[in-house]
């Protein structure tokens, strides 16, 4: 893209982004500048480098790589301050001296391996690592563009391997494409290693004919997988990152996780990566911190370069070499594994130098002022925009709490260029509400000021809870809900008063949040038929046991348990918003908020909402108003025996609107605890 047209916005009296809001209007010249910059640095590397896309090629040219035309390996690394660097192997005894290589002017270190020499002992399985020498010693390290680690069973140190099985994967997906599957994000979020009801760990392989099945029956179109990147600590949630090019090897090779993206491609679900380029993990075994001896290279030296809260290291994300690594790794997961987007971890983090931590963002001045991370905006800004570059229609999510104005739009207009923020406020708000509220005090205006409380014009990946709140230390929705119930009182034909009010709210609290929270969805494993625990991996506190670390897929398909029930609202309720593209229309329309009764009724599109969360009370003729006037029918109700209710509502029936004091309205039979969709059929 000729530079002059990368961001034709500078060229208007104010930036789109400012026309939408006004408020913005101090800050443009900040916004102003960090276009400017972007555009300055877009140049600077299609001058060196041709293009964005072919600066996002580390990985082809570093780490250890085949050159078919010569006839032999390569093994390049970029560390200026190291005195040294030795390829160690099976392949040469591991001897710290049989193999140096040669330091370039650009600070990378290089050796080529030719086949008359290495054919019969760098082959498919061979082990490798490289020894650095450096001014605060000399240690064994693992390559930072490594492919595939792989942790030794009896001492758990971790290698490199070569990975080049005779018979590549054959992809049959060409034809796939995301815009034709995913109209409105409806997302699953999984962890494969516990995706197995066994106390294990599962597979990739396990996961595409097992899972896969499972979500695609439920309605979703959007897999996002966690803790793919390899990581050394298993119970880190796959967070504490080592080797960012490394397919996680615990959960199988990388032609399994290529055959799991490949057989949701035939399911027509679309997979994303969730990716951390926020932080890294420290170790100096396994991982990138001081691999020169520097005390920074890929990170900031001193306190700028460590994370207090997560104990890990942070990317210095101005220099050029780090900026290639973090892009070169976005596109070969898109590239090699056929992802179709990323939900970038830890936004937050990046954006700010207190990375968020302890602070309430209240005015704009905390967006635009000295704790913004300039470097870490101008390189989301490139991350961004290469993704969309190499793949039209690829999904990009911000994990981000402070609500930065322009995170989800795009570059052209002033944005960062993301598709959708997570709306992190809405689980945290559920999990405060059934904590410390009794059901009788929920304040309705609260509620509905807390689900639609988002930026105009900037998408809202809405959630009841993910992982976040599964985690080892709180409870999920359902287990705050049943409490032990869950486990003594969920047989279907069980009276108990707990176990029902739990049924109730549970479906009530996922359809606000599909109906009121955003533009897209998403679900936790397991979570949409109320699994009855916590996440919590193996680790000494627990004494090593996986009881935790897996999913009850069991307690869904009995159809003796209540967990069956909600499975099926689950279902339900994501066909009605497929078929009705519920997420596609603008935000819900207020129409009625009764604090006396508790009912709360909105519309969205051509749907009207109507919940009861009245503890007790039913009401027979409940008048309400609604903006068209004609015949309207019950698409959904929560009520309905097959999803654990009482079939008080009859569904059947048709509902004509009268006028009463002047204006359309309609009559309800309102049950307590209830939520109806109705739609105007004529």
């Amino acid at each position: 893209m000729p530079p002059e047209k990368l961001i034709p916005a500078l060229k208007t009296p104010h930036l789109p982004l400012v026309q939408q809001d006004p408020w913005l209007m101090p800050y443009e010249p900040i916004l102003r500048r960090r276009l400017e910059r972007l555009q300055a640095r877009v140049e600077e590397i299609e001058q060196q480098y041709g293009s964005l896309t072919k600066f996002a090629t580390a990985h082809q040219q570093m780490g250890l790589s085949y050159d078919s035309r010569r006839r032999g390996f390569w093994y390049r690394e970029w560390a200026p301050a190291a005195e040294a660097l030795f390829l160690i192997g099976d392949f040469n005894g591991w001897d710290r001296q049989a193999t140096p290589l040669q330091q370039q002017p650009d600070g990378v270190w290089q050796v080529f391996l030719p086949d008359r020499e290495y054919r019969e002992r760098l082959v498919h399985g061979s082990r490798y690592k490289v020894h650095v020498h450096t001014a605060r010693g000399s240690h064994d390290r693992l390559p930072a563009t490594l492919r595939r680690a792989l942790q030794d069973e009896h001492t758990h140190d971790f290698a490199g391997q070569i990975w080049r099985p005779e018979t590549p994967f054959v992809w049959t997906d060409q034809k796939f494409r995301v815009h034709n599957y995913v109209k409105e994000p409806l997302i699953y979020e999984a962890h494969v290693g516990m995706a197995t009801e066994e106390g294990r760990v599962g597979t990739y392989r396990e996961f595409a004919d097992h899972v896969l099945p499972r979500i695609q029956a439920g309605g979703y179109n959007c897999v996002q997988l966690m803790a793919v990147m390899e990581h050394p600590y298993y119970g880190s949630f796959g967070y504490h990152v080592a080797n960012f090019f490394a397919v996680s090897s615990r959960f199988g090779s990388p032609e399994d996780l290529k055959y799991l993206v490949n057989e949701a491609h035939q399911r027509g679900l679309a997979v994303l990566l969730d990716v951390v380029h926020s932080h890294a993990v420290k170790n100096e075994a396994e991982g990138l911190a001081d691999f020169d001896g520097s005390g920074g290279q890929y990170f900031h030296k001193g306190a700028r370069g460590y994370h207090p809260g997560w104990d890990s290291k942070l990317f210095d994300y101005g220099k050029p070499e780090v900026q290639r690594f973090l892009l070169s790794n976005l596109r070969y997961w898109l590239e090699e594994f056929h992802f179709d987007g990323f939900r970038f971890d830890g936004v937050t983090s990046m954006l700010y130098l207190h990375h968020g931590e302890g602070v309430a963002f209240s005015s704009y001045e905390q967006y635009f002022g000295p704790d913004a991370d300039e470097e870490a905006i101008l390189y989301l800004q490139l991350a961004t925009m290469l993704v969309h570059e190499l793949k039209k229609g690829a999904l990009l999510i911000a994990e981000d709490m402070s609500g930065l104005p322009g995170l989800c739009r795009p570059i052209r207009e002033g944005g960062i260029g993301f598709d959708y923020r997570l709306g992190m406020g809405i689980p945290d708000y559920w999990i405060k509400l059934l904590k410390h509220t009794r059901d009788e005090n929920w304040n309705l205006h609260e509620l509905w000021h807390t689900l639609t409380n988002r930026r105009a014009g900037e998408k809202t990946v809405a959630y009841a809870e993910s992982h976040d709140q599964a985690l080892v230390g709180d409870k999920t929705l359902a287990h705050w809900l049943f409490d032990k119930a869950i486990y003594e009182n969920m047989h279907q034909h069980d009276p108990s008063p707990i176990a029902e009010r739990g049924v109730a709210l549970h479906k009530m609290i996922r359809l606000l949040t599909l109906s009121l929270g955003g533009e897209a969805y998403l679900n936790f494993i397991g979570n949409e038929f109320g699994h009855p625990e916590w996440v919590d991996f193996p680790r000494e506190g627990n004494s090593w046991s996986y009881h935790f670390a897996r999913r009850q897929w069991s307690l869904a398909d009995n159809p003796d348990l209540k967990f069956q029930q909600l499975l099926a609202f689950d279902r339900a309720q994501l066909q009605l918003a497929r078929k009705q593209h519920l997420l596609a229309y603008p935000a819900a329309h207020q129409l009625n908020i009764d604090a006396a009764n508790q009912v709360l009724i909105f519309e969205r599109g051509p749907l009207v909402f109507v919940f009861n969360f009245h503890v007790s009370r039913s009401i027979p003729d409940y008048h309400f108003f609604v903006p068209h006037s004609g015949r309207y029918c019950i698409l959904l109700s929560t009520d309905a025996a097959e999803f654990g209710g009482h079939n008080r509502v009859d569904t059947s029936l048709t509902y004509a609107t009268f006028v009463e004091e002047g204006i359309d309205k309609l009559s309800l039979y309102v049950t307590n605890r209830t939520a109806l969709v109705l739609k105007r059929v004529g």
